[in-house]
């Protein structure tokens, strides 16, 4: 059994009298204390980041003092100890001084002095624990930085809810388009939260056939069904202790969401063709592309089903509306590819540049994942055109001479102009600033069309 946080000291020492003097020193003195008459497995009950200081006897049977300050500081070398000597025993504990025991006090010692120590180690210990705790939480935010990449005020605050949510034990819903990233941010929460030793379980509900979601989620007993022979752990139950991502949850049926809600209230599971409820300690993680209230007003969802989800929605942004993400991002992938294939690193040029930043990226990171790693590896890529980007592109990591990228700048920066609404074609040469005639010829050689010329024009 470990030993709880609210103990202040653990107090070791065979001679039943004065431990039970000793102890009620630190009683009187308001410390929470644990009496023990030996160190025999003491170590293994203490969580490395216990609050807490250890104050011992030199000499006992068993294990000894410098015996636990070894076994001890081989956990956790920050904590603090402090050793009980007898007069012959000072040697001793100019020893164990030198390999890291936090002081000692010589037999018969005022109760003063006793306090006085134990006060000075705890102040250090919580200094200890507060330092490793921020330290903790700056790498937590580097992690995440390397995971999300990007610099736009959306993704700066993403990250900073994540850090927020991760903490807790509340379930979260998490809102993006396809390839946006809902399954980097449910890891993300789960390495960032207390359950990081457990579990992380990740499952399609719109990759399931509908003859085998139930079981997939809760389970079966034998016979439960035609060709239930054995018993099967569901993906809720195997994720006990930990966390489950639940992707495309508006794929399911109604039917397995009642059982979804009932799970997420009772935190219990019931097996098919079983009888039991199995307790869970499990957070769960839904995520979803479709707006869910919209599909509960069209009974498609059910509506407690959502409000029980909706509590802690976040929302990962498109990519479009991400700015230079794209183009730092695109860099990252591109460099990991690289480095990956054993190829060299390329860097993007400013036509490159301008085509990445007016591509709409239709399947988000995962569409610019994937031209990143044709890039890295010199193929040509063609970025496909959309109705918000009726020009298409081609990229290349092997771009031609100064002039050849000059004409692939000037034809993406006139591609780009073509998607605002212009009235006519004076209109988009202003805001261009070329004349009219040079407009047309522009056009011309890179075979781009204006699709709405006015009689001004002529």
């Amino acid at each position: 059994m470990s030993i709880d946080n609210q103990i202040q000291v653990v107090l070791i020492d065979d001679d039943p009298h004065l431990r039970q003097a000793l102890c009620q020193t630190l009683d009187l003195a308001g410390l929470n204390v644990l009496p023990l008459g030996e160190a025999t497995g003491i170590t293994a009950r203490l969580s490395r980041d216990w609050p807490g200081v250890v104050v011992s006897d030199i000499r006992m049977p068993g294990m000894d003092g410098l015996e636990l300050l070894a076994e001890l500081h081989g956990q956790d070398p920050d904590l603090p100890v402090l050793l009980i000597t007898g007069h012959g025993d000072v040697p001793l504990a100019v020893q164990a001084m030198r390999a890291g025991a936090y002081d000692f006090l010589e037999k018969p010692f005022a109760s003063d002095a006793l306090l006085d120590s134990v006060r000075r180690a705890l102040a250090l210990r919580r200094l200890v624990l507060d330092n490793r705790s921020l330290r903790l939480a700056l790498s937590d935010r580097q992690q995440l930085s390397t995971r999300l990449v990007g610099h736009s005020p959306q993704m700066l605050r993403l990250r900073e809810q994540i850090g927020a949510l991760a903490a807790t034990r509340a379930d979260v819903l998490i809102l993006g388009e396809t390839g946006a990233g809902k399954e980097v941010v449910a890891r993300a929460l789960h390495d960032l939260s207390s359950r990081r030793s457990g579990p992380f379980v990740a499952i399609n509900a719109g990759a399931l056939a509908e003859s085998v979601v139930e079981s997939e989620l809760f389970g079966h007993e034998p016979g439960a069904f035609t060709g239930a022979q054995k018993r099967r752990i569901g993906k809720f139950e195997f994720a006990n202790g930990g966390t489950l991502f639940l992707d495309e949850i508006e794929s399911m049926s109604l039917d397995v969401q009642v059982k979804l809600l009932r799970l997420l209230q009772e935190r219990v599971v019931e097996r098919l063709g079983g009888n039991q409820l199995i307790p869970l300690d499990i957070r769960i993680i839904a995520a979803t592309k479709e707006d869910l209230r919209q599909a509960a007003d069209q009974g498609r969802f059910r509506a407690d089903l959502y409000y029980r989800l909706n509590v802690a929605p976040l929302r990962i942004p498109p990519l479009r509306e991400r700015g230079e993400d794209a183009l730092m991002l695109f860099q990252h992938f591109a460099d990991e590819a690289s480095s990956r294939h054993g190829l060299p690193l390329h860097e993007l040029q400013p036509g490159q540049r301008a085509l990445l930043l007016r591509h709409s990226w239709p399947g988000n990171v995962r569409e610019l994942q994937n031209a990143a790693e044709r890039f890295a590896l010199g193929l040509e890529l063609a970025l496909d055109s959309t109705p918000d980007n009726p020009a298409s592109s081609v990229l290349t990591s092997t771009p031609g001479g100064l002039s050849e990228q000059v004409e692939q700048f000037e034809k993406s920066l006139i591609a780009a102009e073509l998607t605002r609404p212009h009235s006519s074609m004076r209109s988009l040469a202003e805001a261009l600033g070329v004349p009219r005639k040079t407009l047309h010829d522009k056009l011309r050689k890179h075979g781009l069309n204006f699709a709405n010329p006015s009689t001004d024009d002529e």
